[in-house]
């Protein structure tokens, strides 16, 4: 796991209040409009192409859901293709296939979102399904019971069969007391045994509103024309009361954490996770989320980076390390560095030489010119991302969605240049520390073999 690098871009758009209103004249590339029932539309031109990527993000994700219920806003993403009044089930990725595109779906922890690319004359095409589903699922239980089964198969899969999604998330559990951020975004197996269809049912009609979605539009368009079909199309959705949203504070951690699983698997796994602050909207003079976000690449932002170079090549004692850290996001966040150990090293040694990695950095600070490189990597990577289509809207959305503005970006970038070697050796010491520190150990077992039918033989 890398540290994200910053998940925003180069993206300036002008707000407008009435879906009528001309956008900002002095940026010309990317256009926001507010329709009458709530949704917002932002348009990215990119004419490099005769493509366009189109998305629809629903603020309601994982840490929206309420004990018994979770997996349910991943639940709800499936049933999304299940069918509609006037699109049987099925058929949404068929007629998407049909019109040449590609599409697909996702829920994190803050959002669900859906996407499809396609040529751009198209877009029409695919625009209406989209708004069709906002307003018109209808899944019936059969349905519902046939695709519950298939995300328990998923859970089995990609975490009760993983030991590093197993590991993951039981530090998750025991990192978060307060947070719903301590459930796993699929969902635990008992509620997913336990989930109904009219739980899914329900999740759609509290946040599948247009009030509380953003329809993101990038690629070769005219942002006129595209204002005239998203009002067609999604103009017609009701707007609606959304639920309360509990604020769901973690309490203060006072002590180090640590927890244990036993999972089948290759080798041992280490993951230290710090409780540390995020970006807040509305703050973006804080210089600590900067610092931690260049501490992260510090520590494994290119090849030899710190720990790589130190508990890889050099003491061989882990196969693999990883560093991460989202400075945006709706909930609490986590400095967390991962390893899976060496054959024949312990999880003891690793723990020692990654505590005596962030002891030095502590002690001897960063180099100057050692920041200087990270700082110029996170602007190339920007660049580097707004060659995709698909990526430029991605970003809009993930920035969307955690409730910041796009009028921050230029100086989230801004601020990021300015922080100095010494920011970036106070906020180690400061927050890589026992009291908020959290580990989890994978204590590998032996794979037990399945056994051999001989009968009939």
């Amino acid at each position: 796991m890398r540290s994200t690098l910053l998940r925003i871009s180069f993206l300036f758009m002008a707000l407008i209040q009435c879906s009528w209103a001309q956008p900002s004249a002095e940026l010309p590339s990317t256009h926001e409009f507010l329709l009458s029932n709530g949704l917002k539309l932002i348009v990215r031109e990119d004419h490099r192409a005769p493509t366009v990527a189109h998305m629809v993000w629903y603020r309601a994700g994982s840490m929206d859901e309420i004990n018994g219920r979770t997996g349910v806003a991943h639940v709800l993403e499936h049933m999304m293709f299940k069918g509609t009044h006037k699109v049987k089930s099925g058929e949404f990725s068929r007629l998407v296939a049909a019109v040449g595109g590609r599409e697909n779906a996702f829920t994190s922890r803050d959002y669900t979102a859906y996407f499809q690319q396609v040529e751009r004359s198209k877009l029409d095409d695919v625009m209406k399904l989209e708004a069709d589903r906002m307003t018109n699922l209808n899944f019936d239980d059969a349905e519902f019971l046939k695709e519950i089964q298939v995300v328990m198969e998923e859970r089995r899969l990609r975490t009760e069969d993983n030991p590093s999604s197993l590991l993951n998330e039981s530090l998750m559990a025991t990192a978060f007391m307060s947070s719903p951020y301590r459930h796993p975004v699929v969902g635990w197996m008992n509620d997913l045994e336990n989930m109904k269809a009219s739980d899914a049912r329900e999740w759609y009609r509290n946040w599948y509103k247009p009030n509380n979605a953003t329809v993101v539009i990038a690629g070769d368009v005219d942002p006129k024309v595209v204002l005239q079909a998203v009002e067609k199309y999604y103009g017609v959705a009701t707007a609606g009361e959304l639920p309360v949203r509990k604020p769901q504070i973690e309490p203060p951690q006072k002590g180090i954490k640590r927890v244990e699983v036993k999972a089948p698997a290759d080798s041992a796994q280490l993951a230290m996770a710090w409780k540390v602050p995020k970006l807040h909207p509305g703050k973006l003079d804080d210089p600590e989320p900067y610092a931690l976000e260049l501490l992260a690449a510090v520590l494994d932002g290119y090849d030899n980076a710190r720990l790589n170079r130190i508990l890889v090549k050099q003491e061989r004692v882990v196969n693999d390390v990883g560093v991460g850290y989202d400075m945006i996001s709706r909930g609490p966040e986590l400095f967390m560095v991962n390893v899976s150990m060496a054959k024949g090293k312990k999880v003891a040694e690793a723990e020692r030489s990654i505590r005596k990695a962030l002891r030095d950095l502590v002690e001897n600070g960063v180099h100057e010119s050692e920041l200087r490189r990270l700082k110029v990597r996170i602007l190339s990577d920007q660049i580097y991302k707004r060659d995709s289509i698909f990526g430029q809207a991605m970003e809009i959305g993930t920035t969307e969605m955690a409730e910041f503005s796009w009028r921050d970006i230029d100086l989230i970038l801004e601020k990021m240049q300015t922080i100095t070697p010494t920011q970036v050796q106070e906020v180690a010491k400061k927050y890589l520390v026992d009291d908020s520190l959290t580990i989890a150990v994978l204590d590998p077992q032996v794979r037990q073999s399945k056994p051999v039918n001989l009968e009939g033989k």
